[in-house]
């Protein structure tokens, strides 16, 4: 039990650092050309790898732009995350985009419209906040 709760306290800390130097460490520019968030972060129980899931706002080829950027650093980030964590062996990172925000998006954007489409059907009765004051 106790390893598993290392893995955790080692994933938030690498979170934590990895969002620091994405703001001011990184000097890539293609991976500012994008909104990038760290959605999660999988620490492999022997602290060897890491996945780190980004979500980046903005265009397929911008996306897979940041994407490159963040590869291209993997290097300096396991020197960066091994000297700050204070780890003997920093593990390797490994960068996958996460499209659960996109999905989401999707999805939301798909209900709204089969509302509009079955509202205009007359399928459903207006909600209760758009029907006439009596």
């Amino acid at each position: 039990m106790a390893q598993g709760r290392r893995v955790e306290r080692v994933a938030a800390l690498i979170r934590k650092e990895v969002s620091q130097l994405l703001i001011n460490g990184i000097r890539d520019e293609r991976v500012h050309q994008g909104m990038v968030s760290i959605t999660n972060v999988d620490v492999a129980g022997d602290l060897q790898h890491c996945k780190i899931f980004v979500s980046v706002f903005g265009e397929a080829e911008a996306q897979a732009q940041v994407l490159e950027g963040l590869q291209a650093a993997s290097g300096f980030l396991r020197g960066e995350l091994g000297r700050r964590l204070q780890m003997r062996r920093a593990p390797e990172v490994v960068f996958q985009l996460d499209r659960g925000l996109e999905r989401g998006t999707s999805v939301l954007g798909l209900l709204n419209r089969l509302e509009d489409e079955r509202q205009e059907r007359g399928e459903i009765p207006p909600s209760s906040d758009e029907l006439p004051d009596t």
